[in-house]
């Protein structure tokens, strides 16, 4: 069925974006899944083809594209290759909701410069080692200083996605105590200078799968950080991660979709070209079988997106249906590429083949951005239940 999600801008943004990753990324990503990181050097590129300023407001040198598609087309054609672009889509995807929403007029013009470029990377850190998913419960503080005029932060997180190479990281941090009646009182956030004093990338986490993103472990020790870092309010930090999880959860669900879909691209090339007992692996029954329950299952995914990109530009797209995109398609991926691999015998245990390697990426889809079990709690919620 044709897609009507995408008007004729999108899909040609798809075939230009489909020429640079041919070009640009496909050449060397094994190079960058051996080194497990992408090179800082690559996301200047990104800059020059335009990719970070999609949604940046044109005074700052954006386009200033009100639209989360465009986002979505990179995601789809980037799995489609059985490529990444390293840690960096948190950078548009994660942290540039919270700059446009929050940020004076004075941060968006020191930053987002630099933020268009690529020469200044951003990355958000949440979670603590010990804290998990319950972010009222974090530990990590900031004292505002007796003159005012900064904040002095101590603590440490894990699991920061682009956090190696991360220029900025906005910090969740504690500015004051919770109150008895409610426990995220008192949560700040603060766009923190990696280059400060006491800031340490402790180490760059070894992960089953994402191997070209880069994830780490961040403290911080008497860090120094400008009242003029804070983004928003002091103090109600946590209602504004709540605003952004929505389009968290649907760039997860995207994501999940377009592995699922790369994975039957992947598996139809393999089966035709595979001879067993003198006969293509695609000539089988079970294989025409499981490869076509596996698209009758993409295909339901692909709508699900479809219309979640649509609610999310439209302003329309509410936690429940984000939660529900991205159980629905995450469930999907996994099950998806699971029989993929299958079909590919003992070649799909080797790294070598994209499917492999997708199946190590596609198991987080139902751990981080909450996991499945968190939106089953957010969908009953919803239901009342």
């Amino acid at each position: 069925m044709r897609r009507t999600v995408y008007d004729a801008d999108h899909e040609t943004f798809r075939k230009t974006v489909r020429a640079f990753i041919e070009s640009e990324v496909v050449p060397v990503h094994e190079q960058w899944f051996e080194a497990g990181i992408a090179p800082r050097e690559f996301y200047y590129k990104l800059g020059e083809f335009g990719v970070w300023g999609i949604e940046v407001p044109e005074e700052y040198g954006g386009a200033g594209v009100e639209s989360f598609k465009f986002q979505a087309i990179l995601m789809e054609e980037a799995h489609r290759a059985g490529v990444s672009f390293g840690g960096s889509g948190v950078h548009t995807g994660l942290c540039l909701p919270y700059l446009k929403k929050l940020a004076t007029p004075e941060q968006k013009a020191r930053w987002f410069p630099g933020f268009v470029t690529g020469e200044l990377m951003f990355a958000i850190a949440m979670t603590e080692p010990d804290i998990g998913s319950d972010l009222a419960g974090m530990r990590t503080t900031a004292k505002l200083s007796e003159d005012g005029t900064h904040y002095v932060l101590n603590g440490s997180k894990t699991f920061i996605t682009g956090g190696v190479h991360a220029d900025r990281v906005i910090v969740c941090a504690r500015t004051a105590a919770a109150r008895p009646d409610d426990r995220r009182f008192g949560i700040s956030l603060l766009a923190v200078d990696a280059a400060s004093d006491g800031y340490r990338v402790n180490r760059k986490l070894d992960k089953l799968g994402l191997k070209t993103s880069d994830t780490a472990e961040l403290s911080f020790t008497e860090v120094r950080v400008p009242v003029g870092d804070l983004l928003g309010e002091q103090d109600m930090g946590f209602s504004y991660l709540g605003q952004n999880l929505p389009q968290e959860r649907l760039s997860i669900a995207v994501g999940a979709y377009a592995q699922a879909k790369a994975a039957i691209r992947f598996t139809t090339e393999y089966v035709r070209e595979r001879t067993v007992f003198g006969t293509p692996v695609a000539g089988f029954q079970n294989t025409k079988f499981e490869l076509a329950a596996c698209r009758a299952e993409v295909d339901a995914a692909e709508a699900v997106v479809d219309r979640a990109l649509d609610a999310h530009d439209a302003g329309e797209l509410t936690a429940a249906d984000a939660a529900s995109a991205k159980l629905f398609c995450s469930e999907v991926a996994s099950r998806v590429i699971d029989r993929c691999l299958q079909l590919h015998g003992g070649y799909g245990f080797i790294n070598e083949y994209p499917i492999t390697r997708l199946y190590a990426d596609n198991r987080v889809n139902r751990i981080y951005g909450g996991t499945s079990e968190v939106m089953k709690m957010i969908i009953a919620k919803e239901m009342r239940l």
